[in-house]
């Protein structure tokens, strides 16, 4: 009899582990949102742009907004690929990790252009699209992006390493990883438009 209660505990403890893991219908709304939003800032930055424009380049070791939207759309196929392949067959992260927090980091740490970063050798741009071909490419897999937020289960239950950040992040958090890059570019196509050299037309 005394075995009862123990087990009781085992079973509560074990129900709370797996709630933790749940992904709040809140949170999910504040991410597709995100996405959104973002996606929307990319179509903003980019459009009414001349080929001029869109080409010219404040230095010969800078990115042309062509080049930045290009590279936009490598890093949403290369992530979500990420997602979809590792992250959701991973195993879960700690039971104490505080993902509310993780969550707030990458929001602001990952659009942060006063760190700059070396992309990989995927996503360098090659010019293998037109603007357009780039920005139409890009639109159509963060649909794929959007809807993943929307419908998959257990987003807060597989964690894989994110080795710049130096955090396990989960499925959520790395969707989150994929529209603050997206932001983070477009920040940088800003800055490109920034410049006193930028053509007027």
């Amino acid at each position: 009899m005394k075995r009862i209660p123990a087990l009781l505990c085992v079973l509560v403890l074990i129900s709370l582990s797996a709630s933790a893991q749940e992904l709040s219908q809140a949170d999910r709304d504040k991410g597709v949102q995100y996405l959104e939003q973002t996606r929307d800032g990319v179509v903003a930055a980019v459009s009414g742009l001349s080929d001029a424009q869109l080409h010219f380049k404040a230095g010969p070791d800078r990115w042309s907004i062509a080049e930045c939207l290009e590279h936009i759309a490598l890093a949403e196929d290369f992530l979500f690929m990420n997602v979809q392949q590792n992250v959701m067959k991973a195993g879960p992260g700690a039971s104490d990790r505080d993902y509310v927090k993780i969550d707030a980091a990458i929001l602001a740490m990952v659009p942060d252009r006063s760190h700059k970063a070396q992309a990989p050798p995927p996503l360098v741009p090659t010019g293998r699209w037109t603007p357009d071909e780039a920005l139409q490419h890009f639109l159509a897999s963060r649909e794929k992006t959007i809807e993943f937020m929307k419908t998959e289960p257990g987003l807060r239950a597989h964690t894989v390493e994110m080795p710049p950040m130096g955090q396990q992040l989960d499925g959520y958090e790395w969707l989150l990883f994929i529209a603050a890059h997206s932001k983070r570019h477009t920040e940088q196509i800003e800055e490109v438009k920034a410049d006193p050299n930028f053509p007027k037309s």
